[in-house]
């Protein structure tokens, strides 16, 4: 990476790389890491300049999005209040647990969710596919959350929806080009606005219709569902709800730069990964609530279609007070609100398609150049109003989402703990077998079956819990699986000098790299054969004429000696 000015230096101690071999130099996009923001790595020590409550703040900006107003309202018109009430909370602590094992496990290795995914029993390219799934999360509610900032625009200032779907994209992209340090900036400077603007309507409310809290428990929405409760209901509103459940995805893409976890920071440390990571269901799970009531409060008024577009109720939520200005301030809300979830979509989609074309294509021009790509299918997807069609898309998407998640939080907490996958997460691909069965195998199956069950193959109840379905199943079979193979799908070879010591080694020492000739911190980098010495992790992923040498003949050439390690309270 000569064109690098963000990259690590060597530093004292560093090991030279060997002489001949091929030279890699990245283009310029791909080298400068105060845009790359390590996007297909491990995100240094040198790297993770934020504190952690820092970290932890700008990962809870990016929730600020109006998609959980619109799913809310959406659950609980279609099904009433009480299944409505039940399906959120349900989704909101299936979410919540799954997610406290990849939060940690992302801050604590510095890894986005596709590297932990990696080794967490999906291998090298089985993870190729939940970073497809992983990237459609993000553009399918980048185009939902443009929608509704393209809805408040049109109210606003009367610019034609289509246009505005336009402009909702083109404004993200200046933001998401500059990285973390860019986005860090956005979410704190707008989140006091975007406070106010969140609390206003229901203090509103509070004062000017007291009542409306009662008569909403006994809503029983819009389609005859009734007030009291429904099996049927309560199924498919979780399956809607669970939709979010990749969200922990975007979360961990924060997580990854908390700084390590010292005796000094322990508290700050904890509390900052579980608030950022799977602590923004809450506060989700209270939006689509929220949600709900408003779009309750405006039915009357403005009628069911317009209800369910997030800026209608805040208009009339905001009109006892403000009058005139309720239009432009909700207008201000909205728009802020979107901002800054659709810069987080963006420059998560940007990972996750940098992932997914580096396996395949072995290239990396950068991962700035994948925001277009992302925000040209969102745009299509705005194009095709999306919005008129949330449930049955939401509803089939959670199928494969919740059996991806499930399975990666089984091996985090199940396979690791009793021995069948390595206590630390592997994620390079000169140790990792090209597809292990005990994840990605449990999520096909977990999928395939919940998919079937969603079109009613198994019956009216087994398409209701078909989200349940993928959840159990992948639950089930990833320990099962690992448990049957011993876990021989983990790694391909022992890795000999940063495998179970990675969390603890000194992480301050660096290789350079063969390849590229620049100094990565040690869990970055890789024993080969091929090069007669260290390789980093992304010039690994990209070499595609070493036959894969390392694995497939484990003795084959000398190893990297292990530099030593210092014991830290990681």
């Amino acid at each position: 990476m000569t064109d690098t000015a963000a990259a690590p230096s060597a530093k004292a101690g560093a090991q030279p790389p060997p002489e001949g071999g091929p030279r890699r130099s990245y283009a310029r996009m791909a080298a400068d890491e105060s845009r790359e923001d390590y996007s297909l790595r491990y995100a240094p020590h040198s790297f993770r300049r934020w504190s952690p409550t820092m970290v932890a703040s700008t990962a809870l900006g990016g929730i600020a999005y109006l998609a959980d107003f619109a799913i809310g309202a959406s659950i609980v018109f279609t099904y009433g209040f009480t299944s409505g009430l039940a399906s959120i909370l349900t989704a909101a602590t299936i979410i919540f647990v799954t997610g406290i094992p990849i939060a940690r496990a992302c801050a604590k290795y510095g890894l986005d969710m596709d590297l932990i995914t990696r080794g967490a029993g999906f291998g090298y390219f089985g993870s190729t596919l939940t970073s497809l799934i992983y990237a459609s999360f993000t553009f399918i509610f980048f185009a939902l959350e443009g929608s509704i900032m393209a809805q408040a625009m049109h109210q606003a200032i009367g610019l034609p929806v289509q246009v505005g779907y336009l402009v909702t994209t083109l404004i993200v992209i200046p933001i998401v080009f500059r990285g973390m340090g860019a986005l860090a900036k956005v979410q704190a400077w707008t989140q006091p606005l975007w406070i106010i603007g969140m609390v206003l309507p229901f203090l509103v409310l509070a004062f000017e219709a007291p009542d409306a809290w009662g008569a909403f428990g006994s809503f029983g929405g819009t389609e005859g569902a009734g007030s009291g409760f429904s099996w049927i209901g309560f199924g498919l509103g979780t399956g809607v709800a669970l939709s979010l459940i990749a969200q922990i995805g975007e979360q961990a893409d924060y997580l990854r730069f908390m700084p390590a976890k010292t005796e000094a920071n322990r508290r700050r440390w904890n509390l900052a990964v579980l608030a950022a990571g799977p602590g923004w269901v809450i506060i989700g799970a209270a939006k689509q609530l929220g949600g709900a009531f408003l779009a309750f409060v405006a039915l009357e008024a403005v009628g069911k279609t317009h209800a369910l577009e997030p800026i209608t109720p805040q208009i009339e939520a905001l009109r006892p007070w403000l009058g005139s200005f309720a239009l432009p301030a909700a207008a201000l809300f909205v728009i802020v609100s979107q901002v800054k979830i659709n810069v987080t979509n963006a420059y998560s989609g940007s990972l996750s398609w940098s992932n997914f074309f580096s396996r395949l294509t072995h290239r990396h021009p950068g991962r700035v150049w994948y925001i277009f790509l992302n925000l040209a299918i969102a745009l299509t997807l705005m194009e095709m109003n999306m919005f008129a069609a949330l449930n049955k898309l939401l509803g089939f998407y959670s199928n494969v989402g919740i059996a991806w998640i499930t399975a990666v939080a089984a091996d985090l907490v199940i396979n690791k703990r009793v021995g069948w996958s390595p206590k630390y997460i592997e994620f390079k691909r000169a140790y990792l077998y090209a597809v292990n069965p005990a994840g990605f195998g449990s999520m096909v199956i977990a999928s395939a079956v919940s998919i079937l069950a969603f079109f009613g193959l198994f019956g009216r109840y087994a398409e209701a819990f078909s989200t349940f379905i993928a959840a159990g199943l992948a639950l089930v079979l990833c320990p099962l699986i690992a448990w049957a193979t011993q876990g021989k799908y983990y790694l391909a070879r022992p890795n000999p000098v940063n495998g179970p010591e990675v969390a603890v080694a000194d992480v301050t020492a660096t290789h350079t790299c063969a390849v590229c000739e620049t100094a990565y911190e040690l869990p970055d980098i890789a024993d080969c054969p091929v090069q007669a010495g260290p390789i980093c992790s992304l010039c690994c992923s990209l070499d595609a004429e070493c036959g894969d040498v390392c694995r497939k003949n484990p003795a084959a050439g000398p190893v990297l000696m292990p530099l030593p390690a210092v014991r830290t309270a990681v």
